[in-house]
């Protein structure tokens, strides 16, 4: 499994062991069986979003535009990490490719930062929706729309692409074992041979900006928000503002929360049974609660998944 070079005293690591959750197999199994419902509907819920979002003409406007989009990154997101802890858990070796570890690493943070720019974005949007109304139409077009889904892609891709190859660029010797259930930085360079503390402290602040940037400007969005819903005249316009804007910040703060965890406190000395618990969170749990808190519950939304369902069901007859 570790290949040694010639002449060297080091075993030089070829493949990394994602031990993931190590316990007896009857509970693997019990895992793998909830692991793969959790993302057999995490890729349904968001699918069916999107089918309806891009079937449904009258809803191709902005605020439905990024939640298409916000679908469509989920389904890739979670299936970044998904199927690889699902062959673990009916794998013996449980083992990664050197090449195979980067690549999940790479799309899994790229697909991460496009996430927290996204939710930003849509917390942006909905400023000027509930707070400048009168001139929201004139301000989200949909070329800036369209602008402002690229850019969030772009960024998302390029923001961790130096700290990763760094990182990839490093010698790794001695034990390949990674005690996480995804390719994560935190036990990379516990595995390196020679410590980096440039390229550590680099992706630590990256990971700092783009989380606690995007997360005090959503905050900021959804203060001026709620405060401009608390002078609403109306009762029913009130509730349904408080509405959309608790489920986003639950969402937000849950995402968020877990990610901070990870990624801005690394000193803390988190457990390994935690770090697995909070990149869960973040990589499975929010993905498959997003299409419920952000669509399901939207009537437009419910409207277009029953058109689709019913020209599905009359093409089967």
């Amino acid at each position: 499994m570790n290949v040694s070079e010639p002449d060297s005293s080091f075993a030089f690591v070829r493949e990394f062991i994602l031990l993931g959750f190590s316990c007896e197999w009857k509970i693997q199994i019990l895992l793998f069986s909830l692991f793969l419902t959790t993302y057999a509907l995490t890729i349904t819920g968001n699918g069916a979003i999107v089918c309806a979002l891009c079937c449904d003409r009258r809803l191709h406007i902005p605020m439905y535009m990024f939640l298409g989009n916000f679908s469509f990154l989920e389904i890739w997101y979670v299936s970044s990490t998904t199927p690889k802890m699902l062959i673990n858990f009916l794998s013996d070796k449980k083992t990664i490719s050197f090449v195979g570890c980067f690549l999940q690493f790479y799309f899994f943070f790229s697909l991460g930062t496009t996430e927290c720019l996204l939710l930003a974005v849509m917390a942006f949007d909905r400023y000027l929706a509930i707070c400048r109304p009168l001139h929201y139409p004139n301000l989200m077009t949909g070329h800036l729309c369209t602008k402002l889904v690229m850019t969030c892609w772009a960024c998302g891709f390029l923001w961790f692409l130096i700290p990763i190859v760094l990182i990839s660029q490093m010698s790794f010797c001695g034990s390949n074992i990674i005690d996480h259930v995804v390719c994560d930085p935190g036990p990379l360079f516990a595995l390196a041979c020679v410590s980096a503390p440039a390229t550590q402290l680099l992706c630590y602040t990256l990971s700092s900006l783009v989380i606690f940037g995007n997360f005090l400007f959503i905050l900021g969005s959804y203060t001026l928000v709620l405060t401009a819903v608390l002078r609403m005249p109306s009762a029913t316009g009130r509730h349904k503002a408080f509405s959309t804007c608790g489920s986003h910040l639950a969402v937000v703060s849950l995402f968020y929360g877990s990610l901070m965890v990870m990624y801005v406190s690394p000193g803390l000395g988190h457990s390994a049974a935690m770090q697995k618990v909070a990149t869960l969170f973040y990589a499975m749990v929010t993905p498959l609660f997003n299409p419920f808190i952000y669509s399901f519950r939207n009537k437009e939304i419910k409207a277009a998944l029953r058109k689709v369902l019913g020209y599905i069901l009359r093409h089967i007859r």
